[in-house]
């Protein structure tokens, strides 16, 4: 690398001269800095420390759905809790429940009212027959269709399940009122139906 002519190196016992960024003369880093100048210097690291005393989420909870999901999420890990003795994760429950509820309703039906992929409820209702909860039977109007009816078993699976959910749901929303829970409920079908 070629030397810059201009540049003179250093006398026996003296400092070299060194220029600061910014500075186009020679030896200004001898020079201090102003106060000001040496408070604005601050390394990269130092510039991204930030501490946080209390999370802002002010805009978040003015959205819909951020403020459905968090309270979904709450109902949800107790609903797991509870219900896994049953067996029934959250779409088991509301397609046992509708097959319940709507004795010789068919696979068509579930997908339209729960919002449903046909390939995922196939193998859901595989399993749910392979455990005895569930029958098939012919549908008395389509030939081509398959009526779904709760089993002896799965009618008193259900009726215990129901009663389980219905009991945590009550608990998780203690801090409403029954009629606040009513208007809750209808305003979130609002959304969706």
């Amino acid at each position: 690398m070629p030397r810059n002519p201009s540049h003179k190196a250093p006398l026996k016992g003296q400092r070299p001269e060194t220029t600061e960024p910014g500075s186009s003369l020679p030896g200004a880093a001898s020079q201090p800095l102003p106060a000001k100048a040496r408070r604005a210097r601050v390394s990269p690291a130092q510039s991204f420390a930030h501490a946080v005393d209390t999370v802002d989420t002010a805009y978040l909870q003015t959205l819909m759905g951020y403020n459905a999901r968090r309270a979904a999420l709450s109902i949800i890990e107790l609903f797991l809790e509870r219900l896994a003795p049953y067996g029934l994760k959250p779409v088991d429950f509301s397609v046992m429940s509708t097959i319940c509820h709507n004795p010789g309703v068919t696979s068509r039906q579930l997908c339209a009212t729960l919002n449903l992929l046909p390939p995922n409820l196939v193998g859901l209702i595989q399993s749910l027959e392979s455990r005895g909860l569930i029958e098939r039977k012919p549908h008395p109007h389509d030939g081509r269709a398959v009526g779904l009816h709760a089993s002896d078993k799965g009618q008193a699976l259900m009726v215990q399940a129901e009663q389980t959910a219905t009991e945590l749901e009550i608990e998780k929303t203690a801090k409403l009122t029954p009629a606040q829970r009513q208007t809750l409920l209808a305003l979130l079908q609002k959304i969706y139906l």
